[in-house]
């Protein structure tokens, strides 16, 4: 037996905290780099004698995506402080993993949408990142359970699994 009778499920966690954390880094940094690739295109392509970037149907999504990433990035930051100052860090590990999927996940589709058609073509890079985001969503833990630990063990919730 490792530590005590009924608490393996959160020595499991805890051991996970590290993956947790360099997921969620990972996760702001393809964000950021679909965004900067998706404000570089939208800067550049003109119509109508203005940049594309100029209309808010192209900027609000990628503002907003570069918010949520940013958010994600402070969370995670947090969670790798308290991690690294032998603190717990479930709870904030496991807010900064969820939160930074989700942003990944948008600032990829905020990148593409503003990209147009061409986003889906080799040349822009964007498209193949989108699959990696996706999966970083479910795995290696998906975004149910940090959800449930959130609201177990942060909020005091009962038990759903």
């Amino acid at each position: 037996m490792v530590g005590e009778v009924d608490e393996g499920f959160s020595i499991l966690f805890d051991s996970l905290n590290p993956e947790r954390i360099i997921l969620a880094v990972l996760c702001c940094g393809i964000g950021r780099f679909a965004l900067n690739k998706g404000v570089a295109y939208a800067s550049e392509r003109n119509v109508f004698g203005q940049p594309i970037g100029a209309h808010q149907g192209v900027q609000h999504p990628m503002a907003k995506a570069h918010t949520a990433v940013e958010m994600a990035s402070l969370m995670t930051r947090r969670a790798a402080w308290e991690f690294d100052n032998k603190l717990p860090a479930g709870a904030s590990s496991n807010m900064a993993k969820y939160a930074a999927a989700e942003a990944g996940i948008e600032a990829v589709d905020a990148a593409l949408q503003a990209h147009g058609g061409s986003g889906f073509t080799e040349d822009t890079g964007l498209y193949e990142m989108y699959p990696l985001v996706r999966l970083l969503r479910t795995a290696p833990v998906n975004r149910e359970l940090c959800l449930s630990f959130i609201g177990e063990k942060v909020m005091g919730l009962p038990r759903s699994y």
